[in-house]
């Protein structure tokens, strides 16, 4: 590149630069933003996202305690991964206020009934199954209140 070619490319780069610069401080009137409050949902989003979480630190620690040949987990960690599907899905239909939410939230509360049903029985050995549970507690009380 020589010096001629240089100069203009700094030129043609300033130069946009300085519209894009332009173009930001123009108030845009067709398009403005007010403060906007929390999804209609965001208790229920709450509630699936820590259930989703809490589900996966379950998982990962049923999958420790199975490989180290602990069989009893094999049903905590098939219903905590149930929990993970149907709780991804959730807010993910919260998140949307799917006209869909309030059956989904039902089936939702069913395994996640099932969930802490099942991480309660290990939850005394287990601070990651009891974390689990008490999150699934939570979410089936968002849901039985949406199912309602």
């Amino acid at each position: 590149m020589d010096r001629r070619e240089a100069l203009a490319s700094f030129g043609a780069i300033t130069m946009a630069a300085l519209a894009d610069a332009a173009i930001a401080e123009e108030p845009m009137h067709d398009h403005e933003h007010h403060m906007h409050s929390a999804p209609k949902n965001q208790s229920l989003i709450d509630a699936a996202s820590d259930c989703v979480q809490k589900g996966q630190a379950c998982v990962a620690h049923c999958n420790t305690l199975l490989r180290d040949g602990d069989k009893d987990m094999a049903a905590c960690q098939a219903t905590a991964m149930q929990t993970i599907a149907i709780c991804s899905a959730l807010q993910q239909l919260a998140n949307l206020n799917s006209p869909h939410l309030a059956k989904v939230a039902a089936a939702a509360a069913d395994i996640c009934k099932a969930c802490e049903d099942e991480c309660r029985k290990h939850d005394k050995k287990h601070q990651t199954c009891k974390d689990c549970g008490d999150s699934c507690a939570a979410c089936y009380k968002q849901c039985k209140a949406l199912a309602a």
